[in-house]
């Protein structure tokens, strides 16, 4: 278990203390930790790290551990996680090493920029284990700067091409540029220069591409290719290409050569598709091909053209069916042809194109799903639906924007509905749609049709069209139960949730609701409001508690039954029927009698009568035995059946003389059983139930001297103490030996502490406070003989007797038979002691 001091700062050095009071705290500060359970900890956490700009993705940032809790729960998935970063980044994510370790890594999500991006990052790392025991440290991280090469940037970081006309004048052609994240924002310059040397062209350091001689395209310095480098002030560089080419210079009009200028094209041709082909020479070329630039100078959105072969494309989407085409199918182009070099000559002609209209588009319908509901009295000839209301085609030219509807179709409408004229799109109710009916009982009530819209035009395309029609039922038939009443006959002894019987009623009506059933008014008792429970969907009669024959023998109870729209009531008899399910009752319950050793055979012992009851069996049916204590049988019940009544009488006398005795107390278990008159029928099929009597009869021997007992009134007190625990309190039990465990544990270690420091105290001191230690080690002793004697005094007498003897009422405890005089001790009369009778010792008074 981990442990901290409290008053000891994790970033400070330990100071000196005292080991034993250290040690105290620990222990003490541990039995805490087991109590509260909160000792979830990560290690190595708070801290700072460092991460270079642009790492790659897994590069390790930090490794920590998770110090579990005393319950040793283990850390949850996905956790330890980064909660909460600040600023927000999804740069970094948490790595499960082991159970425990772990490590942050950046995660690729994002570049680490330094020059761009946030330089320093809070995470907050977050872990939970399986009980809910959480922590949170930050951990934070900074950006650090790595220095990068300069950069080329857009095109000129592939290369690029630069063109040169021919005999111009040495000087100025391109300024490259180039940026470098580090210098470029501290404001320090670049140096460039060229890493092949040229004795055409030079670079200044500050980038500037100068030509040092004149350019002649005829002879034969047509292209050149220099390699541009750049360095920066940690001497990092990059390079790049540079293309110049030398531009012919020339003063001839280009000459189109391509003999059209009329093209028809279908819409919806594919964006890309060549269209046509313009093609020109230049006669300076003298028979070589030219470098000729094609354009369009109309303003269009249709057609592009390119600029080095002259064929036209299609730009966008062409649709006949809308927008301007729609109204003006015809576009007029202008292209021009030019030199290439600036300053060139230049040729226009004017070209035409036709968009062509297509069936491209299918008929459809605004809603191709009809929802349509009617009553299931609708007559024949109904109109139902016009889809020619909500049917189109967008096709801007017949026949391509003419359609028509196919003969309806679709399980179960066959015959209840059709279209009127045929092809005209207007469906018509032909047949009845009576819920009752069993062919439409059949089907559901619920019809679907499908109608296919086509164009007239090929391909014929299509589009189905569903309608789904309902039948709306109305109520023509009443609720009904299948019988007026019900009568149901249930044991006494069945428990809760027994079943009853079952209730049902029904609607003729189609489609059938569902029916919910209710108790409206019986089945209530003096103990429960309602021993009956309806399951409201079956229909099914339950018990909720047990019912009882004696309390109530017959329930009548009134059912109602609901399916939204009617409703009806059944009476319902339940017979309850009537079991043996209850004990005799005797009184007393318990008795305490003192008999003298010489009583006669056959006397009612102190007049004793056990009368006894049973709820549910007749006087008549009780039958007596004597089960445990009756040693040598010398007792007896008279009668012993048919009889609520009955006797104590001794049977046999004692022979303690002879040693044939040896008890002087005996405690005889009377069980009583109403079994005994059950006429015509088996015992098998009875239910038997029996109860006990507890009686404690005393043989008293003859004393040597006799004491005329002063006579009290006999007073008999029967006092009953119960216990009741109910078993949904099974958490108070629980709770409160967790307590006493947590209460003991605190306990136990305050006593070792205490015991430490007296020893501690104790091992300086003298002999002579040694004895003054054996003093307290009585004292001790005393203290628990005290706590021995209180249990005693604890013990509960829940009945009281007169001694037959003396006459002096005493106190019994029924179940451990511990007794007490009542009145004080220094009031009883002075017995002589008995003298020593054969077989056995004299019993005094207890």
């Amino acid at each position: 278990m981990w442990v901290r001091m409290l008053d000891e700062d994790p970033g400070q050095p330990h100071t000196h203390r005292d080991p034993s009071s250290m040690r105290g705290a620990v222990i003490v500060l541990a039995v805490l930790g087991v109590t509260s359970g909160e000792a979830l900890h990560l290690i190595h956490l708070p801290a700072t790290r460092t991460v270079a700009e642009n790492a790659p993705p897994a590069t390790l940032v930090h490794e920590f551990s998770v110090n579990l809790s005393v319950s040793l729960s283990p850390v949850m998935p996905g956790f330890p996680m980064v909660a909460n970063p600040s600023p927000f980044t999804e740069a970094f994510r948490v790595n499960r090493l082991s159970g425990t370790d772990f490590e942050v890594v950046t995660s690729g999500k994002e570049q680490l920029d330094f020059e761009t991006g946030p330089k320093v990052f809070d995470l907050q790392i977050y872990v939970k284990d399986d009980v809910g025991v959480t922590d949170l440290q930050v951990l934070t991280v900074q950006v650090t700067d790595v220095n990068e090469p300069p950069q080329f940037l857009g095109n000129l970081a592939q290369g690029l091409n630069l063109y040169v006309t021919e005999r111009t004048n040495p000087g100025f052609i391109y300024q490259v540029e180039a940026f470098d994240p580090e210098d470029t924002s501290q404001n320090v310059p670049l140096s460039y220069f060229l890493i092949s040397p040229s004795k055409n062209f030079r670079v200044s350091a500050d980038g500037t591409l100068f030509s040092t001689t004149e350019l002649d395209f005829e002879a034969g310095h047509k292209s050149f290719s220099l390699l541009v480098g750049v360095r920066d002030s940690w001497n990092l560089t990059a390079s790049t290409t540079l293309r110049v080419t030398i531009v012919n210079i020339n003063d001839e009009i280009p000459r189109f050569t391509s003999p059209r200028r009329e093209y028809s094209i279908p819409e919806e041709v594919r964006p890309g598709t060549i269209v046509a082909n313009i093609t020109a020479e230049d006669p300076d070329d003298e028979g070589v091909p030219g470098h000729l630039l094609y354009s369009i100078t109309t303003v269009s959105s249709y057609f592009v053209i390119d600029q080095l072969t002259g064929t036209i494309q299609v730009a966008q989407r062409l649709d006949r069916d809308a927008g301007e085409l729609r109204q003006n199918p015809i576009v007029s182009l202008e292209v021009l042809v030019r030199d290439r070099p600036s300053g060139g000559q230049e040729n226009r002609i004017q070209i035409t194109f036709t968009v062509e209209d297509i069936n491209d588009n299918p008929a459809t319908c605004s809603k191709l799903t009809f929802s349509i509901m009617l009553t299931e009295n609708a007559a024949n000839g109904t109109l139902l639906l016009d889809l020619n209301k909500f049917c189109f085609d967008d096709d801007s030219e017949a026949p391509n924007n003419k359609f028509n509807f196919t003969t309806p179709s679709g399980a179960g409408s066959s015959g209840r509905f059709s279209q009127r004229p045929a092809g005209s799109g207007r469906i018509v109710l032909t047949a009845d749609l009576d819920c009752e009916n069993p062919s439409n009982i059949a089907a559901g009530n619920a019809y679907k049709v499908i109608i296919q819209v086509q164009d007239v035009a090929p391909p014929h395309y299509k589009n189905n069209i569903y309608i789904f029609i309902v039948t709306s039922p109305e109520n023509e038939f009443p609720l009904t139960f299948d019988r007026p009443s019900y009568v149901f006959d249930v044991s006494e002894t069945r428990p809760a949730r027994t079943r009853v019987g079952r209730v049902q009623a029904t609607d003729a009506d189609f489609p059938q609701r569902s029916v919910l059933y209710s108790i409206s008014s019986g089945g209530a008792s003096l103990q429960h409001p309602n021993i009956f429970w309806i399951n409201p969907k079956t229909g099914e009669l339950q018990l909720v508690t047990k019912a009882d024959h004696e309390t109530t023998a017959v329930y009548t109870l009134t059912v109602e039954a609901a399916n939204g729209e009617d409703t009806s009531s059944a009476t319902v008899t339940v017979n309850i029927l009537g079991e043996n399910d209850e004990k005799p009752i005797c009184t007393p319950n318990f008795y305490f009698m003192a008999i003298p050793v010489d009583l006669k055979v056959g006397t009612n012992i102190q007049n004793f009568k056990l009368t006894c009851t049973d709820l549910d069996s007749s006087p008549r049916s009780f039958r007596y035995s004597i089960g445990s204590g009756n040693v040598n049988s010398h007792f007896t019940l008279s009668p012993s059946a048919g009889s609520n009544i009955t006797r104590l009488l001794l049977a046999s006398p004692f022979r303690y003389a002879g040693g044939l005795d040896e008890i002087w107390d005996y405690k005889l278990l009377i069980y009583i059983t109403d079994d005994n008159l059950l006429s015509g029928r088996t015992k098998a099929e009875a239910l038997v139930e029996t109860g006990t009597v507890t009686l404690s009869v005393k043989v008293t021997p003859h004393p040597t001297s006799i004491v005329t007992p002063v006579p009290r009134p006999r007073i008999t007190y029967q006092i009953l103490r119960e216990n009741t625990y109910s078993s949904s309190a099974w958490y108070v039990p629980f709770i409160i030996t967790l307590g006493a465990v947590v209460l003991v544990g605190l306990l136990g270690s305050l006593m070792v502490l205490l015991a430490k420091a007296v020893y501690r105290h104790c091992s300086s001191v003298t002999r002579k406070d040694k004895k003054h230690l054996t003093k307290k080690e009585d004292r001790k002793t005393v203290k628990k003989e005290a706590v021995v004697q209180s249990v005693q005094m604890n013990t509960v007498f829940d009945g009281e007797a007169t001694d037959p003897v003396t006459g002096e009422i005493y106190e019994f405890n029924s179940k451990t038979g511990a007794r007490r005089w009542k009145g004080p001790l220094a009031q009883l009369p002075n017995w002589p002691e008995p003298g020593p009778q054969p077989g056995g010792t004299a019993a005094g008074r207890q």
